[in-house]
This record gives C-alpha cells, sequence and structure tokens, in this order.
C-alpha cells in the first residue's frame, strides 16, 4: 500500500482514538506503535523495534528511552514519548538528547506525544550532540503535504539517512525564516522597519517614521499577497472563461467579488488541505484546486466552476462547510473546527464521484 495512504489511515485512526488516551502507556500502544508500523517497521520484532532501551548514562545508571528503531543491528532512531495533549516544549527532549548523545549510530531521535511528532538530528553540533531545535514537526492529524516526501525516508523501505540530514538543516532554517517573515507581516520589528526604510528614506530616522513605516511596510506586505493570489486567480479565470458564461447566477457574483482585499486565511488553506487528503485515493490529487472570494473560499475539482466540491464559509465567527449534491444545491453544515470536514468525507467523495460518472457519461 502507498505511503500516503497509509499515512491517511493513520490519521484517521489518531482522530477517533486521541480523545480516549488517558496515559502515557495507552498513547504508546493506541497511537505511536501505529506510527511506527506505518513507517514500515516490526514493532513485534526486538529486531527491529526495542522497547524501554536502557543504558547507562553517566550518572544516570539504567535511564530508559521509549522506542529505539534498530537497522543493520545498530540503532538508528529514538523515541521519547509523552502523553497525548502533553506540551512538547524543548524542557520534555532533555531524556532524547542524552540518549542521542552517547548513541553513536543514532541518527534520528523523535520527541512525540501521539500527535505531534518532532524531529532531531545533529546538523547544526558536532556528531552525536543533538540540535536544541526539532528540523521537523509533523501533526498526524492536520500533515503538511510538503513534509510527506521527509518522513517517507524514514520508513524501513526508504530508509535514507543521508538524504535524511542532507534536508535536516535545509528545512530547520527554512522553517524558522518562514516563521520570522510571519512575524514581521503581522507585526513588523524596528531593526525590518529601519532596513526597508534605509532603501528609501534618506532623512532622519525618528520615532515618528518609524511609527509611519512600520505601517507602511505591513500594507506593503498584505498587497502583495493579495496581488499575488489575484495573479493566479486572474489566470484561472481566464483559462475557464468559456465556462462562466454558463455559470449559475451565484457563482457568477462569486467571481465577480475578486478584488485586492481577498486574503486566503491559515484555515482556509488548511481546509482546503484537508479536503485534498480525503480525496486523494479517489482522484488525482492536482485535479482539486482552491478559489477564494470575498465571501467563501472554493474547491473545485478541475478547475471547474460546474464542478464544486465544497465551499469553506470562515470567514465569520461560526465557520461552515458548504456541500453540493446531484442539483449542485449548496448545503451548509456549522462545524466548529477545521477537522470537523473530516466527519463529511462520505459526501465530498460522493460528490467527485458524481462528477466523474456524469462525465464518462457523456464520452
Amino acid at each position: 500500500m502507498d505511503f500516503t495512504i497509509r499515512l491517511q489511515e493513520l490519521a484517521e485512526r489518531v482522530r477517533q482514538a486521541k480523545e480516549l488516551v488517558q496515559t502515557e502507556e495507552a498513547t504508546k500502544n493506541a497511537l505511536i506503535l501505529p506510527f511506527l508500523q506505518t513507517l514500515g517497521y516490526d514493532v513485534f520484532n526486538p529486531a527491529e523495534v526495542v522497547p524501554e532501551f536502557t543504558a547507562d548514562i553517566g550518572t544516570k545508571n539504567r535511564e530508559k528511552v521509549d522506542f529505539a528503531i534498530i537497522r543493520d543491528g545498530q540503532i538508528v532512531m529514538l523515541l521519547e514519548c509523552k502523553q497525548c495533549g502533553s506540551s512538547l516544549n524543548s524542557g520534555k527532549s532533555g531524556q532524547l538528547l542524552r540518549y542521542f548523545n552517547v548513541t553513536p549510530s543514532a541518527r534520528i531521535g523523535i520527541l512525540t506525544d501521539g500527535v505531534r511528532y518532532q524531529f532531531f538530528t545533529d546538523a547544526d553540533n558536532t556528531p552525536n550532540i543533538m540540535d536544541t531545535q526539532p528540523f521537523m514537526e509533523f501533526d498526524i492529524t492536520n500533515p503538511d503535504e510538503s513534509l510527506v516526501p521527509e518522513l517517507k525516508k524514514l520508513t524501513k523501505s526508504k530508509w535514507d539517512a543521508d538524504a535524511v540530514m542532507s534536508a535536516a538543516a535545509e528545512l530547520k532554517y527554512t522553517r524558522s525564516l518562514k516563521a520570522y517573515l510571519a512575524g514581521e507581516l503581522l507585526n513588523p520589528s524596528e531593526e525590518f522597519v529601519r532596513l526597508c526604510a534605509k532603501r528609501m528614506y534618506s532623512g532622519f530616522f525618528t520615532a515618528k517614521i518609524q511609527e509611519v513605516f512600520a505601517g507602511r511596510v505591513k500594507r506593503a506586505f498584505q498587497l502583495l499577497i493579495s496581488e499575488q493570489i489575484n495573479e493566479r486567480l486572474k489566470s484561472a479565470m481566464v483559462v475557464n472563461q468559456s465556462e462562466a458564461a454558463n455559470e449559475p447566477p451565484e457563482q457568477k457574483d462569486a467571481a465577480a467579488e475578486v478584488g485586492p482585499s481577498i486574503v486566503t486565511t491559515v484555515e482556509e488553506l488548511e481546509g482546503f488541505h484537508a479536503v485534498k487528503a480525503i480525496l486523494r485515493c479517489d482522484v488525482d490529487p492536482r485535479r482539486i484546486v482552491m478559489r477564494d472570494t470575498l465571501s467563501y473560499c472554493g474547491v473545485l475539482l478541475d478547475d471547474n466552476n460546474r464542478k464544486p466540491i465544497c465551499r469553506l464559509h470562515f470567514n465569520g465567527k461560526q465557520k461552515y462547510l458548504g456541500l453540493f449534491g446531484a442539483d449542485k444545491r449548496e448545503e451548509r453544515i456549522s462545524i466548529a473546527a477545521v477537522d470537523d470536514i473530516y466527519a463529511h468525507a462520505d459526501r465530498l467523495k460522493e460528490t467527485v464521484a458524481h462528477y466523474d460518472s456524469a462525465e464518462a457519461k457523456t464520452v
């Protein structure tokens, strides 16, 4: 079975089980062992997975790390497990760090609560000195699709420690830069504002000028992002302008709403990726396309306005998921969180199947 499909099945299992898990031991059995199985390891074979791996570390005798993964007789990965829902801050990785530092063959350290996984290595330090910050973080219930290929490198059949090591620094610093730029987008720092202002302002940089340029930098960021989204939407509209003539009236109005004030939110992106994850086994994910408007974020099949899969109404206090039947009439269903989309997987699959079935009949 394809790794991506196995990962989706694990995600559904974790969503159903995480609320029932009350102890660390239950977390291991219900969530973490299935994760190791998804990676292809035989959790019942002590030659591959060693639970409660123990060793003497300086003055700490018989200290245990929860799981050790063995390949070719050598320990290559160490896992430190916490109860589901626990905080995974830097203070929780101390035991993992100690074991990693005294295990010469270890390449990867993993800190997890069964839902969130933090992956560590020694990319920044001398060999066997584990970095204090993870190079990758992965949430099973809300997977970042761009990280799936990196996770696949840790599977039993595709194990590629050298590739993981070479990508670790890139992932770590890219993630850090992304977080830094996101922070500057929301609240530009004085240093960043000064850097930008120096490019175009030659006067004395007073507190007042700092305040003025801070607003300009923030607005420039927002305008840049809006323009990029707009360009993508305009390109899609040009490709489909022949189809637009046959749109239902409501869809025409939505297309007319496209404007510079449209900003795709993080929750809308998460919702879009959730829909793609649900339908991945039914259709090629590249056929699933997002179009944002002022009033809702639409998800289409084949980038076709006549094939709406669903609509994400996330702009108000109450979130709604818009679903479509054979008559293409929208039914709005209130949801509390993005993850609630998965509860309507069958309806989404039925909608896509109907479009493909109807298209097949016309061929």
